[in-house]
C-alpha cells in the first residue's frame, strides 16, 4: 500500500510539473531572450520552483552555521551537495533576489517543452566534451558580469552508490571562483536523499534541513577552497542534529 502512495505521489509531480511549467513556460522564453531582462525572467523560473517544492509537501528550515550575511548586489558561485532532484529548487528559493544561472548537462535539453527553456537559462556542458567543459568558465563568468549568479553541484551528479554520504568534488566550481575572483557561498541539503531520492518507489514530504554554511572568499587556493567546502558540507551531513 505503501508503494502505491508513494507512486501516486510521484505521479503527482508529472501533472504538477507539468501544468507549472506550461503556465510559466512562455513568460520565461520571452524574457530570456535579452540578459537586461534575465532578472524578470528569473522571477518566474522563481515561482516554478516554489510552486515545484512546496506543491510536492516539502518544507525547510534554515539552519546557520556563519554570521556572514548574504550581500544582495554581488554574485556568488552557490554549492551544495546533490542527492535528489529537489535540490535543484532550494537554492531558487533561498535566492529572491540573486538571478540564478544553473550548470546543468546538455542532454535535459531534450525534454520537451522544458528543455526549451532550460537550454537559455542555463550554461549547459557535455561532459564527453573537453572543449564544452573548458568553456562552461568563460559562460559562466560572462553570466556573473551580467549580475548572475552560477549554482554548481561540485559532485557533478548523483553516485549510484546509495551509502556515499558525499561524493568528491570536481574542481569546477573553485577553478570559476579563484579565476575570477567570486565568493562561493556554500549549503548544505539534508533530509531530500530520503524523502525524494531518485528511486521512484521511495519517498515522503517534509520538512528539509538547509544549512548555511558559509562564505568563502577567493583569496584561498583552489585546493584549500575545495577542501573547506567539503569539510563544512560534510560535517553538517553527519553530524548529530540537536
Amino acid at each position: 500500500m505503501r508503494t502505491i502512495l508513494v507512486y501516486a505521489w510521484r505521479f503527482w509531480m508529472v501533472i504538477l510539473g507539468t501544468v507549472l511549467t506550461l503556465i510559466f513556460f512562455l513568460p520565461v522564453y520571452i524574457l530570456s531572450f535579452r540578459k537586461e531582462h534575465y532578472k524578470y525572467c528569473y522571477f518566474f523560473i522563481r515561482l516554478w520552483a516554489i510552486g515545484m517544492f512546496y506543491g510536492m509537501g516539502f518544507r525547510y528550515k534554515k539552519i546557520l552555521r556563519t554570521t556572514k550575511k548574504i550581500d544582495k548586489n554581488q554574485p556568488y558561485v552557490i554549492i551544495s551537495n546533490h542527492t535528489s532532484i529537489m535540490d535543484v529548487m532550494l537554492p531558487c528559493i533561498l535566492f529572491p533576489d540573486h538571478p540564478l544561472c544553473y550548470v546543468g548537462k546538455k542532454e535535459i535539453e531534450k525534454i520537451p517543452i522544458f528543455g526549451t527553456v532550460y537550454k537559455r537559462v542555463c550554461v549547459m556542458v557535455d561532459r564527453n566534451s573537453a572543449r564544452s567543459r573548458a568553456d562552461v568558465y568563460r559562460r559562466c563568468a560572462e553570466r556573473m558580469q551580467d549580475g548572475q549568479s552560477i549554482v554548481i553541484f561540485p559532485e557533478g551528479g548523483v553516485p549510484d552508490d546509495t551509502s556515499i554520504i558525499l561524493d568528491q568534488f570536481k574542481d569546477g566550481a573553485f577553478i570559476l571562483a579563484t579565476k575570477h575572483q567570486f565568493p562561493i557561498a556554500v549549503f548544505t541539503f539534508r533530509g531530500l536523499k530520503e524523502m525524494f531520492p531518485f528511486d521512484n518507489k521511495k519517498g515522503y514530504p517534509g520538512v528539509v534541513k538547509v544549512f548555511f554554511n558559509d562564505i568563502l572568499a577567493p583569496d584561498a587556493t583552489q585546493k584549500e577552497l575545495k577542501e573547506k567546502a567539503f569539510e563544512e558540507i560534510q560535517l553538517s551531513l553527519i553530524e548529530k542534529l540537536k
